[in-house]
Formats: C-alpha cells, structure tokens, sequence
C-alpha cells in the first residue's frame, strides 16, 4: 500500500467491561487504562484512535482530550453527534484542542439513533435528521475556514461569528478532517457534498466498490465544492500467526457469542440503520465471502464493525485490505479484542506488510 493510508484503530469508551469480548479487567475505561492503548498505539506504528460516543457512554469529547494530554503523537478520532453540540461550541472545542495538540484532532460525525432526550434534544424524521447534519457539517467547516459567519438555516443558526483560536493550515490540511457512515440514500447525499471522508463498514468488495462508484457520481450530480471525497474502511480483523489458528480461534469466538446470545457484542442493534442491515443480511450469501470476509459474527450479536470479519493469518488480512484498497480505500479504522494485545500483535505484524 501507498504511503498515503491511514491505520487507526478504536477505543470502545464503554463503562461496561467486556466489549465485544474485550478482557473484562479491573478499572477498564480508567485514565491510566486508556493511557495505555494510546501510548501501545503510538509504539506499535498506528495514526491513533476512533473514540465512541452514545448517551450512556462517558462524553467522548474529553476522553479524546484527556488522551490527547497523555500523549504526544495519537490522533483521535472523535465520534460527535449533531445536537447534542451545537455547531459553533463544537467548531470552538475542536479548534482549542486542535491548537493544543499541534494538529491531532479527527472528527466523525455521527446521525445515528441515540437517547436524545436524555440530553434534551429532539430530532423528527431521516430527511429532519439528515438536514440537520448536513447543516452541522457544512457550518463547522465555515467556522472553521472562514471569520464573521453569519448564517440561519433550517436547524442552525450564528451571526458575525469568529472562532477562536483559529485553525492553522498544515500543508494541505486545511481543518480536521470530517469523516461520515451511513447507507441510506439521504446519508450519502450528505456525504457526497459535506464529508471528508466516508467510512464504509465491512462489506465485500463488490459492495464497496458499487458505493465508491454511486459516491463519486453524486458528489458530480450534487456539485460537491469540497476537495474530493475520500474513503475509509471500519472492520474487525482477527490476526493469528497462521490462517489455520486464526479461523479455529474465529470460530471459537462466535461459539461463545452464541452461547451468550452476543452479550457485549450488540451495541448497535437498538436502531437497525440501512447499513447495518446490509451487514447482518451478508450472513444469508455465507459464512465467507471473499477470501475471508467472515459473516457469522452477524447472527449472533455482532454489530457495526463487529458483525464482519477479516480473518487470517497477517498475510491474509493485508493480502484483503490491499483489495480494498485499490478500490480506493485510504482510511483503515481497524480493531479486535483484546483491544491492547491486539494494539500490539497488528502493528507488529500487519501494519509492516500494509506500508510495503
């Protein structure tokens, strides 16, 4: 793969131990926990950190901070929600945590279902929620490149607003980059004219590349005036030392999933989104598709990047993301549990064979 992918790996900020079969080890979601996949990450060759956010989770803004503090190169990803930010609060934080860290924050936003009146928002329905976004993106990004906006849209609203500090451009960065998810057609309409980066879940190649195609024809339908969209991958891929000890250990795990009815595992399954269902329809195709595309996860409680699997020896899975890459995927957001060994055992591995 070229110099230019990206390989970041992801933090469940779960008060909850166990995630998706995480070790369920004392103060898991400690400072000094979360300190140590950070640092592991830094050591082990990877970019930094997807952060997870959902009401019920701790607020992921300052985890991505603390970690941030704790650290001198990780970059996180920052999960945010429309909403429960307004777009100028937002726009400020990231630009002072931006300034802070000298350029390391990453930002994906997020539309899917949450408790929203846990927090006092209210949203109606997708072409509502979708709007919303769209708006959120587009001003964030205003704020971010531009002084004195003054704007009033459906959702939003500022007048003669400046934030402050003002982003630095660093080479060809201009502010942090916006990544999205979702499959409906109104999440790609967004996507296609406001994010950065969109983030695909583990579909096979086929899929991928039909998205890609759909995505750079509606970014020329819908006159995107942003720089190209580019594209990320979010799976989970299990890294053994041959390809026999990975799918005897893959196997192993939806066995246990199965016998706890994917206990720790379904973390997306409140609010079954069009991509989520394309995910847990895959099962019906097989068990395997691709090379080594593992399906099973997704009939027994995985969810999001937890219902695929990459599965193989390290040979294997960068022989896959290298599929996936010349589709012209250039963002891999990466994990399996546990999280920190397997911090450990990609960067070491996988990682090597990916920059090749």
């Amino acid at each position: 793969m070229s110099s230019s992918s990206e390989f970041l790996w992801y933090i469940p900020n779960d008060v909850k131990p166990g995630h998706r079969g995480d070790s369920a080890v004392k103060n898991h979601n400690s400072l000094e926990t979360l300190t140590s996949h950070a640092k592991a990450l830094e050591e082990h060759g990877w970019k930094g950190a997807l952060i997870g956010t959902g009401w019920g989770r701790p607020d992921t803004f300052t985890v991505a901070t603390a970690l941030a503090v704790r650290t001198t190169s990780f970059e996180p990803l920052i999960a945010t929600r429309p909403g429960y930010w307004q777009p100028a609060h937002f726009a400020s934080s990231a630009a002072t945590l931006d300034q802070l860290t000298g350029g390391r924050v990453r930002v994906n936003i997020v539309s899917g279902k949450d408790n929203l009146e846990a927090y006092g928002d209210s949203e109606g329905d997708q072409a509502h929620r979708y709007g919303r976004t769209k708006e959120f993106m587009r001003l964030v990004r205003r704020l971010w490149t531009e002084e004195n906006v003054t704007y009033a849209g459906e959702h939003f609203r500022v007048t003669g607003s400046t934030v402050v500090p003002r982003i630095e451009p660093r080479g060809n960065r201009r502010h942090p980059k916006l990544y999205f998810g979702g499959a409906s057609e109104a999440a790609e309409r967004v996507s296609a004219t406001e994010a950065d980066v969109q983030l695909f879940w583990g579909e096979p190649l086929d899929g991928v590349r039909e998205r890609i195609e759909r995505l750079k024809a509606l970014s020329r339908e819908l006159d995107r005036d942003l720089p190209p969209l580019e594209f990320g991958l979010r799976i989970t891929t299990l890294v053994r030392d041959t390809t026999e000890q990975a799918w005897t250990d893959a196997e192993a795990k939806v066995a246990e999933m199965a016998r706890n009815k994917g206990v720790g595992w379904n973390d997306h399954r409140q609010s079954i989104a069009v991509g989520q269902r394309r995910l847990f329809d895959l099962h019906s195709q097989g068990d395997v598709l691709d090379d080594n595309l593992y399906t099973a996860p997704g009939k027994f409680g995985g969810g999001g990047a937890g219902t695929t699997w990459l599965v193989g020896s390290a040979e294997d899975v960068a022989r896959s993301l290298r599929r996936y890459r010349d589709l012209g995927i250039t963002h891999f957001v990466l994990s399996d549990t546990p999280y920190l060994s397997e911090i450990k055992r990609q960067g070491n591995q996988l990682l090597p064979l990916l920059r090749d």
